[in-house]
């Protein structure tokens, strides 16, 4: 009944957009075309309405409109996309449904993540997921759909592409940006965020420079009693940003962009979902998130053709602790005596490609390149519980007769060594043929070649709590694998008039396979998993209507997955986490968005996915009831509908230029993970906006996030406790926000 009524709202609306359209006086200028953004989609920069792929774009201009200053605030507004935001730093996007859990994929990403096309993932769990900060940014492209061809691995459901700005050697400019604000349950603890940039020509059309600082606070609102905190998890996220743009010629153009950012979150943000804003534990758990990236990019225009060529190096680093309820070796669960994680882990990823891509709209067209990406990662793991040697010591027959010191050396219960290499290597190209002038045909594929080494131990140790639950030798697992493959794409584009454009494409992805993280421990668990496919069809169209007042995407598509890099997790109280290829599913689904000029001074813009995604296989599980997952089963966070709507009213005639915004977003509810009731979505988030320009220069806004003050469920990630924990909606916040311009 909700959901009836949601949608009859929804096509209400729309239908106020058409019907509001023969109203406008003759004489009114049409607005500025939705889909003119330019975007990289293709590795070429053209129109996002002229692009034959399901694709986003989010300017830099609108993500300051909207008030966004990091991942989760727009990107579950775009059609086909949900966010797992959990963990700062390490949540995933979900682009068509393609996830096997809620939590975090155990393998690499289903979606790839990109600065200015450089790589920000590594194969395999990653360290970090940097969540950029919005200011600055020139767009944001999310492409839908598996872009295997162009971009390799981990991107089965599609990518997320953030392009910042680059120095500009035409122009001195500067700007700023302030907010501050405050969330309900912070305790009087202000919101804020300080951010600027400057861009500075060392030689006029010739060399600049551009730098960007920016420290950014959200006040913590859930309260910790075990650690006697209120308003605990408190987030910090701090940037530094600098380019260099040299163009020695018209036809040369060298770049180099070094991006640096550090998030620190002093205690986690999942709470017990039946005591609102309350998550106890015994200790704090924070996890601090770092990266680094350094790039170096030649774009040179050849005459006929331009040749683009990038290298980059990124390092990251995660350190994450966690505290325990679990009664393990001393059976104490509160206080300095309870067991508590602490984990570090680091990565280093160079990625090269070049690319020779021909210019000009001719009948025959072509882009053919080659990648390179080398990846080592080092993480170790540690559970310590204070006083574990001691009581091992005192109680000889509980653990085989082994000393405290062999079983739990310095209190550590459990240590986890993992170190990997991956090499990825791929030749890629497209070939388009236009054989008369309203239709192309696009062939393209990559071959690819990866090789993984890796090798994890699992310290001798003592978890206890179940009967053998100690190991006085250390448990090995070492990998060594390679494959090759082939991703093809095959495109048929029609353009009857220039102001619409219909597509069908087929084309697949695949993700890498890894070692095991249990690899050796048990010998349930197998030692490695395998990398994993996606087949897409789909069909997609894009219009303008009605003197370009209004612009409609709309793609409907059907997705096979095969192989499944299943996240599962082995039995209590350990819950060892391991991947197993099983199952497979299938993804149908609708994307639709919209925009619709309604007046000169009133627009309104929609996105709305609704899908199906479900198991075609039984997908097994030793440790599950039932030894698994039946065929059917919706797949873990796959929201049947979710809908974004923006109702604005922008007086550009009036003084100090006001602005009205109305932001509505709904998902529906989904089960958190394989073969469990719990659920996330089911509500509702209304933002309320306004703004006025303080002469040409200064643009002040007032906001309210979340007015209604909904408390939605994001996540849920752990169901096996006592009392179910998740991580829910940011409460209601309200704010003011300056931003300032040269």
């Amino acid at each position: 009944m909700r959901t009836t009524l949601h949608l009859a709202c929804l096509a209400g609306v729309s239908a106020l957009a058409f019907a509001a359209q023969p109203a406008l006086a003759a004489d009114e200028p049409a607005a500025e075309s939705a889909g003119s953004i330019v975007v990289t989609a293709t590795k070429r920069a053209v129109a996002l309405d002229q692009t034959p792929i399901a694709a986003s774009a989010v300017s830099g201009k609108d993500l300051a409109a909207a008030n966004a200053q990091s991942l989760g605030d727009y990107i579950a507004r775009l059609p086909g996309v949900v966010f797992n935001d959990y963990q700062p730093g390490i949540s995933e996007v979900v682009i068509r449904g393609i996830a096997a859990t809620t939590y975090h994929e155990q393998g690499q990403t289903t979606v790839g993540y990109y600065l200015n096309e450089v790589p920000l993932v590594e194969p395999g769990f990653p360290i970090a997921i940097p969540d950029v900060d919005t200011f600055d940014l020139n767009r944001v492209e999310v492409l839908r759909g598996p872009q295997g061809t162009l971009f390799g691995s981990s991107t089965l459901g599609g990518l997320v592409n953030y392009v910042v700005n680059l120095a500009d050697p035409t122009k001195i400019d500067a700007a700023a940006s302030g907010l501050v604000g405050t969330t309900k349950n912070s305790h009087g603890e202000a919101n804020y965020a300080a951010k600027a940039m400057i861009n500075v020509p060392l030689v006029t059309d010739k060399l600049a420079v551009r730098l960007v600082a920016l420290q950014r606070f959200d006040a913590g609102y859930l309260d910790n009693p075990g650690t006697g905190v209120n308003g605990s998890n408190d987030f910090r996220t701090r940037g530094l940003r600098g380019s260099v743009v040299f163009t020695p010629t018209a036809a040369t153009k060298i770049s180099y962009l070094s991006s640096w950012q550090d998030t620190y979150l002093e205690d986690q943000t999942y709470l017990d979902l039946d005591h609102p804003y309350i998550r106890n534990t015994a200790r704090a758990e924070p996890q601090r998130t770092r990266f680094w990236m350094n790039s170096l990019r030649l774009d040179q225009d050849l005459g006929g053709a331009e040749l683009t060529a990038i290298g980059s190096v990124i390092e990251k680093h995660n350190f994450t602790q966690f505290s325990y309820p679990y009664y393990y070796v001393t059976g104490v669960t509160t206080g300095s005596g309870a067991a508590y994680s602490a984990g570090n882990a680091n990565a280093n990823i160079k990625t090269a490609e070049v690319r020779l891509a021909s210019k000009g709209n001719t009948p025959l067209r072509y882009l053919i390149g080659a990648s390179y990406m080398e990846a080592r990662k080092h993480s170790y793991d540690q559970i310590f519980q204070n006083g574990a040697a001691a009581y091992i010591d005192a109680n000889p027959a509980l653990f085989g007769g082994y000393a405290g010191s062999v079983l739990t050396p310095g209190d550590r219960l459990y240590g986890y060594l993992s170190d990997t290499y991956n090499q990825d290597v791929g030749v890629f190209g497209e070939l388009t043929y236009a054989p008369r002038h309203d239709i192309e045909i696009t062939v393209g594929g990559r071959y690819f070649w990866n090789r993984y080494n890796a090798t994890v131990v699992n310290q001798a140790g003592a978890l206890g709590g179940y009967p053998g639950g100690y190991n006085p030798t250390d448990a090995k697992g070492y990998v060594s694998n390679k494959e090759d493959g082939f991703t093809p794409k095959v495109t048929i584009t029609a353009r009857p008039t220039k102001d619409f454009l219909a597509y069908a494409t087929y084309s697949e992805g695949y993700r890498v396979g890894g070692i095991n993280p249990n690899a050796g421990l048990l010998p349930t668990i197998p030692v490695k998993y395998n990398s994993d496919r996606v087949k897409n069809y789909e069909m997609g169209v894009k219009f303008h209507a009605l003197d370009n007042r209004l612009y409609v995407e709309a793609t409907v598509f059907n997705i096979d997955w095969k192989g499944i890099q299943a996240r599962l997790f082995g039995p209590a109280p350990s819950y060892y986490s391991y991947v197993s290829n099983a199952g497979s599913a299938n993804i149908s689904g609708v994307e639709l968005s919209a925009t619709a000029q309604l007046a000169r001074f009133a627009s309104f813009s929609t996105s709305a996915t609704v899908q199906d995604a479900r198991l075609t296989a039984f997908l097994p599980d030793t440790f599950a009831v039932g030894g698994g997952y039946a065929s059917g089963s919706v797949l873990p966070g796959s929201s049947r509908w979710s809908v974004a709507n923006n109702l604005k009213f922008d007086f550009a005639d009036v003084a100090f230029k006001p602005s009205f915004e109305v932001a509505h977003r709904y998902l529906s509810s989904a089960p958190v993970a394989f073969g469990n009731t719990a659920t996330r979505g089911n509500f509702n988030i209304f933002d309320l906006r306004a703004s006025v320009t303080v002469g040409e220069k200064l643009r002040v806004m007032v906001f309210a996030n979340n007015v209604f003050d909904k408390f939605g469920i994001l996540n849920a990630p752990f169901t096996s406790q006592a009392v179910p924990a998740g991580s829910i909606v940011r409460p209601r916040t309200l704010g003011l926000r300056a931003d300032w311009s040269l």
